[in-house]
C-alpha cells in the first residue's frame, strides 16, 4: 500500500538557481514532484566542460530522472529510489547516471511555499519553491 507521505511536501517544487551559478563549471537544478510517499525528480544539468562523448554531452545541457519513495524523520528526508529514463521506467544503461538514487537530505528550512534541503553527502543546499499543490490519494501498489 502507498502511504500518505508528508503533507507539507505534497506538490511540485522547483529550484530556480544555485549559489554562484554563473561561476560554476557544473551545476544542477532540481524539479521534484511529491505524491503521497513517492517522489519524481528531474535534474537539469549544466556543464561547461565536456568529459563524456558528444552524443551524451548535448552542448552541456541535459536532463536526468529519478523516482523513489521517501520518509521524513525529524529534520531528515530519506529517499530510496532509482535513476530512470524520462518515462520513469528503470534505466540500466545509456548516458549519465544509472542504478540506485539514495540521497539523504537535512531539512534546513521549511515554509508552506519553500524548502531548503542540504544533501548530507555533498552539502550543497537545494532551495525549492512550490509551484503547484498535489493531493495525495493513496493507491495499492499494483495500481501504480
Amino acid at each position: 500500500m502507498q502511504t500518505q507521505g508528508a503533507d507539507f511536501l505534497q506538490g511540485i517544487w522547483v529550484q530556480d538557481s544555485v549559489p554562484l551559478q554563473e561561476q560554476r563549471i557544473r551545476y544542477t537544478l532540481h524539479e521534484v514532484k511529491f505524491i503521497c510517499d513517492s517522489l519524481y525528480t528531474t535534474f537539469l544539468v549544466h556543464d561547461k566542460t565536456q568529459n563524456m562523448s558528444d552524443s551524451c554531452y548535448n552542448n552541456g545541457q541535459w536532463a536526468e530522472y529519478a523516482k523513489g519513495v521517501y520518509v521524513v524523520r525529524e529534520d531528515s528526508l530519506i529517499v530510496e529510489g532509482l535513476y530512470t529514463k524520462s518515462n520513469w521506467k528503470q534505466k540500466i544503461s545509456g548516458c549519465y547516471r544509472e542504478g540506485q538514487y539514495l540521497p539523504r537530505f537535512h531539512i534546513e528550512k521549511m515554509s508552506p511555499d519553500s524548502i531548503v534541503l542540504k544533501n548530507k553527502f555533498d552539502h550543497t543546499p537545494i532551495t525549492l519553491r512550490k509551484i503547484e499543490d498535489v493531493k495525495c490519494i493513496p493507491k495499492k501498489r499494483w495500481e501504480i
